[in-house]
């Protein structure tokens, strides 16, 4: 009966109304506070006479002349001290010691009057010891009231508007934080329990009343007995542990884990917000990429007030080096792309965050020589970053020609322009899939990198003030366009399966910001000629990806999301590499970036055998095409593809 009679209230159109405005106007919080100090006056007066065996002093004002000159001054400090202003369910110390400054400052400008109107005129207005004892029974009726309200908000409101239970991971500041935002906001979208962290078995200990709780196998046991699927975690306390191996742990007990914004304190208003933008914490969180450090003063030197141009510019990769660039300060940076939509779009975003900065997009194909000199010839550029490329492997398999016109062609039209007009750096983007190649994209990217290498050769031999060429390669980049994390998450949205090509395929991956933050270090650590691999840290199980975003998403793989196997698609292999078996490395100033020893081939005969290969693919006979890149590249073995009847 008693839970029945307060849904009804709870449920009622008036509390309704009333919860649906959020907070209560600040006049009316006044109104209220006004309403206690009468009546804690009022009680003062009456404990005052008890007190004492004389009645009040004959010389006293009437009653109702000191309630009107007691709460005009309250109404004053109240005014001055802003108590009213605090959102009530959010109470903290810092109104309480308002609440306090201004009662007390009352009573002290009552006191006041009364000493100086005892001077001049041998009169007191009020009695001393009412005033001290409306001190403490003002402040005892407005403490009362919001930690009242705050906790009907904690507790009845959550008790009967639930929502689904959370535990928050870590003890220190912003955990508690969390907790204390999650517990007194209204519609929040997870109920804290309690807390993870470390537990002194001699008691039992709890913050805010949520009980802490020591990570174990006895905590899931708990977790599953009390229906509670959910850890908070903050972003301060990602900081602090290792993802891969601390969250994984739930993750394997099909418990959902969430992040929240950044904040700074959890009573400030414009915080409350952020409680509600409680996610799912990203794949990426889980992948063990420790942060990267590069030589800014470096890169600044070969940039600043220089122009810098970069092909496929509205890429995954061309627009992050694009962001990298401008925040050095260059003279002018060239957008060419291919992409008149993204493109636009890339530019748009990059004039509204470098406004002082010159942005030149241009739409220009790279396998358009013609096109490309017009560019050259009109901006000059002194460094150039070459990451326009096809680089999906199974497109390329069934399009070795398109392969060969892009990442070949268009690579040699760009590296002869750069020398014709004097570039001091090529930066050239390649990929570990030009290892050891077993399809059409990896090795077009192999032949890339022989073209560009030998061309250095050739030229230093006759100037050594000639353009730089410099090769970087790293395997997958997370969130890229097409990569493998955004196919799956469509997957999970749509319900599943989720696919992958085999269950012991494994990838190395690097997020992109970090794999551009190298490309950058790579460009001032080059002297010309180097093909610099990047420490892409452990190859990554693609089947492990899988489970891991669906159990991200709130869901049990194979149940929930089911996941299927599609085989290894055209060109695919298990594993790749970043060094091909007869190369070694050397190290650099980096720890992260090595240079590859490769072998090297004489110019003139590279440059006859990839102008026979471009003639070859206008021609569009792609098995004649793909025997071709064999040849110059004899490592070059198809996999799982219809040219490995030419090995």
């Amino acid at each position: 009966m008693k839970h029945r009679f307060i849904n009804n209230i709870l449920q009622s159109d008036f509390f309704n109304h009333i919860t649906s405005m959020g907070y209560l106007p600040r006049w009316c919080i006044l109104l209220i506070d006004i309403l206690l100090c009468a009546l804690a006056f009022a009680l003062s007066v009456g404990l005052g006479n008890n007190m004492f065996t004389y009645g009040i002093n004959e010389q006293l004002l009437p009653i109702w002349n000191q309630f009107i000159i007691l709460l005009v001054v309250q109404i004053l400090t109240f005014l001055l001290f802003h108590t009213y202003s605090g959102i009530i369910r959010y109470t903290t110390f810092v109104d309480m010691l308002k609440i306090m400054l201004a009662v007390g400052t009352a009573s002290v400008l009552l006191m006041l009057t009364n000493f100086i109107t005892y001077w001049v005129a041998d009169f007191k207005p009020f009695l001393n010891t009412i005033l001290i004892i409306y001190v403490f029974i003002s402040f005892v009726l407005l403490f009362s009231l919001r930690v009242g309200i705050k906790t009907i908000y904690e507790n009845i409101y959550h008790h009967i508007h639930t929502s689904p239970k959370a535990l928050i991971y870590g003890t220190k500041s912003a955990g508690i934080a969390i907790a204390k935002m999650l517990k007194s906001a209204g519609n929040v979208p997870y109920h804290p329990v309690g807390f993870i962290g470390e537990v002194d078995r001699k008691s039992n200990h709890n913050i805010g009343g949520l009980h802490i709780f020591e990570l174990n196998e006895d905590l899931f046991i708990w977790m599953r007995k009390h229906n509670v699927n959910n850890v908070i975690i903050s972003p301060k306390k990602m900081q602090e542990i290792n993802p891969s191996k601390d969250l994984n742990i739930f993750l394997k007990n099909n418990i959902h884990v969430l992040t929240t914004p950044y904040f700074k304190e959890y009573d400030k208003e414009s915080d409350i917000t952020n409680v509600g933008r409680i996610s799912s914490i990203q794949i990426e969180d889980l992948l063990e990429r420790p942060a990267i450090h590069i030589d800014t003063d470096n890169v600044k030197q070969i940039i600043e007030e220089k122009t810098v141009m970069i092909t496929g510019a509205a890429g995954s990769i061309g627009s992050e080096l694009t962001r990298q660039v401008l925040r050095y300060n260059p003279q002018a940076v060239i957008l060419y792309e291919i992409a008149e939509s993204p493109l636009h779009e890339l530019t748009l975003d990059l004039r509204q965050e470098f406004k002082q900065a010159q942005i030149i997009p241009i739409i220009g194909d790279i396998r358009n020589y013609e096109r490309l000199e017009e560019v050259f010839k009109e901006f000059r550029p002194d460094v150039l970053y070459h990451a326009a490329a096809y680089k999906h492997v199974p497109l390329m398999e069934h399009h070795p020609n398109e392969a060969i016109q892009t990442n070949v062609l268009g690579t040699k039209n760009v590296a002869d322009l750069a020398v014709k007009y004097k570039v001091e750096r090529f930066v050239m983007i390649s990929t570990d899939k030009a290892v050891n190649p077993t399809n059409v994209m990896g090795a077009s990217k192999r032949i890339a990198e022989i073209y560009v290498q030998s061309l250095y050769k050739h030229l230093f031999k006759l100037d050594t003030n000639c353009t730089k060429f410099i090769t970087t390669r790293f395997g997958n980049v997370l969130g890229s366009n097409g990569s493998v994390i955004p196919y799956f998450k469509k997957q999970i949205e749509h319900g599943g399966p989720v696919t992958v090509t085999h269950p012991e395929i494994t990838r190395f991956f690097m997020t992109i910001p970090e794999a551009c933050c190298l490309v950058m270090e790579a460009s001032t650590l080059g002297n010309g000629g180097e093909i610099f691999a990047f420490d892409m840290g452990h190859p990554v199980k693609i089947l492990d990806l899988a489970n891991n975003m669906i159990r991200l998403a709130g869901y049990t793989p194979g149940t929930e999301i089911p996941i299927v196997f599609s085989g290894l698609r055209p060109g695919e292999k298990l594993y790749e590499e970043l060094l091909n078996k007869k190369e070694t490395t050397m190290p650099t100033a980096h720890e992260k970036i090595m240079i590859a020893r490769v072998r090297e081939f004489a110019f003139d005969s590279i440059s006859e055998q990839v102008d026979h290969l471009i003639l070859t693919s206008r021609q569009n006979k792609p098995f004649i095409t793909v025997q071709e890149m064999k040849q110059i590249v004899p490592e070059y073995r198809s996999k799982n593809s219809i040219y490995e009847q030419l090995d």
